[in-house]
């Protein structure tokens, strides 16, 4: 078995140790823009350049090294390039349970206002804030995948009425759901906390725009740990400005690193972190692959193995 594997992060050994250690026999090797290409099996891949899809024989199957696919999926000439091969991502390997971390975390420090807290105690000032009831700040989570469905169960755990909404239906414990464009108006309007976990699709880019979150109930905050192109920058910062929304935590941006002297940087109203709601774990991303890459050497049809991409969908 040969498999080729790709990171612009230069994590390529770290991967390749990985992935070799579920296949001793297999010949496993990091390839870098310039460098031949061996013929390969199997790819696994980040934001890839064409060359490696150009310069290779045709993929038994393509994995990605998370769950978002919308890098590869934007590539020019995607299916010419693949010739085929299914893509296959990530469902979970890790991520689900930081980024449940992170929405709880931003959350409740927004509800109980520990922000101000804190800067109450940069001012030597001792004040308790109001009772806060978590029934009067329901939760409305977008995108019900592995990842969306563990963060709304993360929510409704800590007692917050959670709504979930996606492209499809989807059950949720503990959530209520709709799916569908017809649905979300009425999903949007009963919300007082947004959190964003869409897949990144020509659907739902720019989706976090005046018009929707001018919908959700006055005064609520926005979380958004999917991708930066999800939202509309400027339209943010006028409901923000306007007293709309009153606040959002941001994890994902247009353009990363975020510029300097982008707006966000300095709103009052906005915290940013620089997109670690949810990291690859190496060691547990590689088991899923190489158990995916077992089912199919034994004899699996690639293409009905879980986390098999349809472009058509975006995810």
């Amino acid at each position: 078995m040969r498999i080729v594997v790709y990171s612009p992060a230069d994590d390529g050994p770290p991967w390749c140790a990985a992935l070799g250690a579920h296949f001793p026999g297999a010949q496993v090797w990091a390839w870098h823009a310039g460098a031949s290409v061996r013929q390969a099996d199997y790819a696994v891949v980040w934001a890839p350049p064409a060359e490696l899809f150009a310069a290779a024989e045709p993929f038994r199957a393509v994995f990605t090294m998370g769950a978002g696919v919308d890098k590869l999926l934007r590539m020019p000439n995607l299916a010419a390039l693949t010739r085929g091969a299914p893509i296959i991502r990530l469902n979970d390997a890790g991520m689900a349970m930081q980024m449940a971390e992170y929405v709880v975390h931003a959350l409740v420090r927004h509800v109980r206002g520990f922000a101000r807290y804190e800067q109450q105690q940069a001012r030597g000032e001792w004040r308790k804030g109001p009772f806060i009831s978590r029934q009067d700040w329901t939760v409305g989570v977008m995108g019900l995948g592995a990842i969306g469905a563990a963060v709304a169960k993360a929510v409704a755990a800590f007692g917050y009425p959670t709504l979930g909404w996606s492209r499809s239906p989807r059950m949720v414990p503990g959530v209520e759901t709709s799916h569908g464009p017809a649905a979300l108006d009425a999903f949007l309007r009963r919300v007082r906390v947004l959190v964003c976990v869409l897949p990144l699709t020509p659907e739902t880019e720019g989706i976090l725009n005046r018009q929707n979150l001018g919908k959700l109930l006055p005064g609520a905050y926005v979380i958004n740990v999917a991708r930066g192109q999800h939202v509309v920058d400027d339209d943010l910062i006028a409901l923000l400005d306007e007293g709309q929304l009153s606040g959002a935590m941001l994890d994902v941006f247009h353009n990363e690193p975020l510029p300097a002297g982008h707006p966000f940087w300095s709103h009052p109203k906005i915290s940013i972190t620089p997109h670690i709601s949810a990291v690859t774990v190496i060691e547990e991303s590689a088991a899923q692959i190489a158990d995916k890459i077992g089912r199919i050497e034994a004899g699996r049809p690639a293409g009905s193995i879980e986390g098999v991409v349809r472009p058509e969908l975006g995810y």
